[in-house]
């Protein structure tokens, strides 16, 4: 088992594992509080994806002895049930928004964890890594693609600097970089 030396690389890894568990669980309450049959269903393939995510993150985490941080575990399950009942209480507009704002911003913390890899030689997890930041990004998409003519966007957008002007990261999944580049993702 190999020792990882960049302690800020093993607390990203900490935080995306107990992130992912939110994000999960946030998406359980999202799905549940809308009536649109294939929202219901399109949100529940993400719940499933933030799932699968928090399973490749621990691989990673297990290959270099990271141990799950309890405080992490403990704060994201808060978070996750607190957004996931709150979904059912602030209409149908903001938890598409929030959702879409938080995938932006995870997109990056994938990318950014395979160049912290990269400075350490290590390339192993590219892939996955790759395919996760992506995957993040095309949930963005979905978020967005449901909100874009709504008459509250442009409101939103100026309080909280995400929507279809503002992303949090730079990946455009129509001129998507190979793999062997997409380390200049996220670089700002």
């Amino acid at each position: 088992m190999m020792i990882l030396k960049n302690p800020q690389l093993a607390d990203l890894l900490k935080k995306a594992y107990s992130a992912e568990k939110a994000a999960s669980l946030a998406y359980q309450g999202h799905a549940s509080s809308v009536k649109d049959k294939a929202e219901k269903a399109a949100i529940r393939q993400i719940e499933l994806d933030e799932w699968n995510h928090r399973k490749e993150v621990l691989t990673i985490m297990t290959r270099y002895n990271i141990p799950v941080s309890k405080w992490y575990e403990f704060r994201f399950y808060v978070i996750g049930k607190i957004i996931s009942i709150s979904c059912h209480m602030i209409g149908w507009f903001m938890p598409f928004y929030f959702a879409g704002k938080l995938e932006s911003g995870n997109v990056c913390e994938y990318f950014r964890m395979m160049q912290l890899f990269y400075e350490l030689g290590i390339t192993e997890h590219n892939t996955i890594l790759y395919e996760m930041g992506i995957k993040e990004k095309e949930h963005e998409i979905y978020f967005l693609s449901k909100i874009k003519n709504k008459k509250l966007l442009p409101v939103f957008e100026k309080m909280f600097f995400w929507g279809s002007k503002n992303s949090f990261n730079d990946v455009d999944l129509n001129k998507k970089y190979p793999i062997e580049e997409s380390r200049l993702y996220c670089k700002k």
